[in-house]
């Protein structure tokens, strides 16, 4: 036998042209991975092994995208079938099941990631506009500036100048990308927000004391009004320390003059109308600046909700 590793996805032609026994592949001792790709069963299957194993069919030029690029970054993005390689030459692009093989006229922005090609970062955000929403795709860009993979003038320009067929989706989610987003529940938050046509509120708002220290960190600020809004993960107070942390910090909120909206889970995926409705009254009651009579009705593809259980 060779020195094929067998620990890092093969062909099966492969493995037998390197010595392996053909009936070895009946049993145990490999995990099939894709039609004719296999690797030794004690390894485990992470994302960067089931993006190298779906570029085995496919010749050096290859690399992994889209999805898969978006996996082995380890960016929130959610459940796709399937694999994704990109080629560009045509000649090499092939049908493989479980494999969604792409066309590209270039392998610019293309990373080597342990061995593997893979899309970079920016690229595999414009790769993704083929495959998500808006919301979705603002997500993982808020996620990139985070790690500081990228600024957002970065992105939009990078977005303008690309060739790449969902360039033109990319920009128009890149423009809604910002710095300093805590979380991809927050970006939906503000995207919920600034779809029904609402100003646009600050993003990672910092309270500081007389010595310039951070003492409290808000989602969003409304300036003018004073009215911050908030997304709360938790369902209700985990602890009694907790919910007397709560209690002080909206009694400095009221000594201060201002207003905190505090937004859950179900505000967001089960009844958004209500949380722009609550949203809506408070800046108008509050005097913000520039916000509509009536709400936009663009953020409803976006956010359609859906009817709690049990109520």
């Amino acid at each position: 036998m060779t020195d094929l590793d067998l620990r890092r996805p093969f062909s099966r032609a492969d493995a037998v042209a390197a010595g392996v026994d053909p009936a070895l592949f009946r049993g145990p001792r490999f995990r099939r991975l894709f039609q004719r790709v296999y690797v030794d069963a004690s390894v485990a299957v992470t994302p960067r092994l089931r993006a190298e194993a779906a570029l085995v069919p496919f010749d050096a030029s290859a690399f992994a995208s889209h999805a898969s690029a978006a996996r082995m970054h380890e960016l929130p993005v959610p459940t796709l079938a399937d694999e994704h390689v990109t080629v560009v030459d045509p000649r090499h692009r092939r049908k493989r099941a479980g494999i969604c093989c792409h066309l590209s006229p270039t392998d610019d922005g293309v990373v080597v990631q342990r061995g593997v090609r893979a899309s970079g970062p920016v690229r595999t955000f414009i790769e993704l506009a083929e495959l998500l929403g808006l919301v979705d795709l603002v997500v993982v860009g808020d996620v990139l500036v985070k790690r500081r993979a990228v600024t957002p003038a970065q992105l939009v320009e990078a977005c303008r100048s690309s060739d790449l067929p969902g360039a033109v989706r990319a920009l128009a989610a890149a423009k809604h990308v910002r710095s300093g987003v805590d979380s991809p529940m927050e970006t939906r938050l503000r995207l919920l927000i600034v779809l029904a046509g609402l100003p646009e509120p600050v993003v990672d708002f910092r309270v500081r004391d007389e010595t310039g220290h951070v003492v409290r960190r808000y989602d969003l600020y409304y300036a003018r009004s004073e009215t911050l809004v908030e997304y709360d993960g938790r369902q209700h107070a985990e602890s009694r320390t907790q919910w007397t942390t709560d209690i002080d910090r909206r009694e400095e909120l009221d000594d201060q003059g201002r207003r905190l909206v505090v937004v859950t889970g179900d505000g967001i995926f089960v009844d958004p109308e209500r949380t722009l409705r609550r949203i809506h009254r408070i800046l108008i009651e509050r005097g913000e600046p520039g916000v509509p009579k009536v709400l936009s009705d663009d953020w409803r593809p976006h956010f359609p909700g859906r009817k709690p259980l049990g109520r």
